[in-house]
């Protein structure tokens, strides 16, 4: 029997575009402390991947800073076939790893936007308590994403506004919805995705452009505002499909 989450995007009502947006701006006054604390701690992990991912290559960007005028110099990259296989294998291993944390952190904070939004008095768990269980369900949530972007990008990178919209669901569909399968999360997610495409696709690319205002605030204001576009889809998922009583433990 079909999972009752698509009988209620079947049903679920064309959300308001306007007050969507309203209610976003206004969860910021309440929530721009624990989006200091998630973005802070999602950069814990964000460096420490810049900085392996750097240090290998190190003697090639110390030889063209060196040589910047002059306009005969070649810079070379002398290393192995194998050298680039391994460092391609690794980064991409440590990408996962970050992903599954970040992924969490994300779930987490849409369970901190709903207990503000919905007034509960009650602890939201740990940054990680998510990953409890769920590993795997979220190494292949984002594997899935990655190879659903790609192929978008591969063909002529239209299609990528399109899947742009269910790929940014995977992770409010996953915090609601534990006891639903990686397969049925992605189904879920293109066909709420597809449904109200058009006002998810505009409050998603007004909310990421307001994400990146915390550049003007010394960069320090972007760990505040990277967390603003999950505020308006929480807001999308309420307003569609709604929260059965469990999903608010």
């Amino acid at each position: 029997m079909e999972h009752p989450i698509f009988d209620s995007i079947e049903k679920a009502a064309k959300p308001d575009f306007g007050d969507i947006l309203t209610k976003s701006f206004d969860a910021v006054k309440e929530l721009w402390q624990p989006a200091l604390f998630h973005g802070l701690i999602s950069m814990l992990f964000v460096i420490p991947l810049l900085i392996i991912s750097y240090v290998p290559l190190m003697p090639f960007y110390v030889g063209l800073f060196e040589n910047m005028g002059d306009p005969y110099y070649q810079p070379e990259l002398n290393y192995e076939i194998s050298f680039w296989i391994g460092y391609m294998l690794v980064i991409f291993a440590l990408a996962l790893v970050v992903q599954l944390f970040n992924f969490s952190l994300v779930a987490h904070f849409y369970k901190v936007i709903q207990f503000k939004d919905t007034g509960l008095n009650r602890p939201s768990g740990n940054y990680f308590s998510f990953l409890k269980g769920n590993v795997t369900k979220i190494l292949l949530l984002n594997l899935a994403a990655m190879g659903i972007a790609i192929v978008a990008a591969l063909l002529c990178y239209l299609p990528i506004f399109y899947v742009m919209v269910p790929l940014q669901l995977f992770a409010v569909l996953f915090t609601f919805n534990q006891d639903l399968s990686v397969s049925q999360i992605i189904k879920a997610a293109f066909k709420l995705g597809h449904k109200f495409w058009l006002i998810i696709f505009g409050i998603v690319m007004i909310s990421s452009m307001i994400a990146q205002l915390g550049i003007i605030f010394c960069f320090v204001g972007v760990f505040v505002t990277q967390l603003f576009v999950h505020i308006p889809i929480y807001y999308i998922y309420k307003s569609t499909i709604g929260f059965k009583s469990e999903a608010l433990l």
